[in-house]
């Protein structure tokens, strides 16, 4: 059995699984309440069936996998062969993933370093990435944890959202930011900065909104090599229609993603969700 070092992250990184299969990476599932039933991100659970839960109003909330789930999954890496593990996750700001992972690496069978990456979906993701693609090279596990801190570093996420409402609902925006966007009846862009989901611009309306996000994604890619992901909720045209012109406008993008984001982060954003992740290689 070859000793390798392993790469886990959470189902928030919305990986391809094609990828995460080529790479080796293993993913742990946060979970969406929806009513009175708990379901897994990923597997029990669709973006589809959650934008109409939104849409009609029904109660959604979100859940961290257990300390328990966490190390049942670096019991069965370790005994795939890893010699030590490195367990990359979303924002501990935003959920707390890191905490529970933390937890349960105290007890794991191999080392694991715990790292909160500050960022979500496929910023996220890239950090895996680099992490798994350090380890392929034969990196330890103190290399491949700064690869991914490297790419968590440069990477910036930016996103649309047709109201603020969901992020207020569920506590990742201040009440009284909410509060303005709706007084104001303006369309906002927002950030990711320091872990936390903070407004970047107010803009009149939708379509200068998504013209300004492409705008501030296009001058943070500059000319250099880039990775580039577009995510959404409910709005694939619009996404495809985005990426498209961000393919032709950035001269240095190298793989370009375009995904549907999962039910956790949908929870929190609302269908009309439109985001662009920009990380430097």
């Amino acid at each position: 059995m070859s000793r390798h070092v392993a790469i886990v992250t959470d189902s928030t990184a919305y990986l391809p699984p094609r990828t995460m299969e080529r790479h080796g990476i293993t993913a742990v599932p946060l979970t969406v309440v929806l009513g009175d039933r708990a379901l897994e991100e990923g597997t029990e659970i669709s973006t589809r069936s959650l934008a109409q839960a939104l849409q009609k109003r029904h109660p959604v909330t979100t859940s961290r996998p257990s300390p328990e789930l966490f190390a049942e999954t670096y019991r069965k890496v370790a005994e795939s062969g890893a010699s030590g593990i490195v367990s990359l996750h979303l924002s501990a700001e935003l959920s707390g993933t890191y905490d529970a992972a933390v937890m349960a690496a105290r007890k794991a069978p191999v080392p694991v370093r715990v790292v909160d990456t500050g960022t979500v979906a496929m910023a996220l993701g890239f950090c895996a990435l680099a992490a798994a693609e350090a380890a392929e090279s034969g990196g330890t596990v103190d290399e491949a944890v700064t690869a991914a801190e490297k790419r968590a570093s440069g990477t910036s996420a930016y996103f649309y959202v047709d109201t603020l409402d969901y992020l207020r609902r569920g506590g990742r925006i201040g009440a009284a930011q909410a509060l303005l966007g709706s007084a104001l009846a303006v369309k906002p862009l927002l950030q990711l900065d320091a872990g936390r989901i903070e407004l970047l611009e107010k803009v009149r309306t939708a379509s200068r909104a998504i013209a300004r996000l492409e705008e501030i994604a296009a001058d943070r890619a500059g000319s250099a090599p880039v990775d580039i992901a577009v995510h959404h909720l409910a709005a694939p045209e619009r996404a495809s229609a985005l990426a498209d012109r961000l393919r032709t406008r950035v001269p240095g993008v190298a793989d370009l993603h375009v995904s549907e984001v999962g039910a956790v982060i949908g929870a929190h954003t609302g269908p009309g969700l439109l985001g662009v992740v920009v990380s430097p290689r």
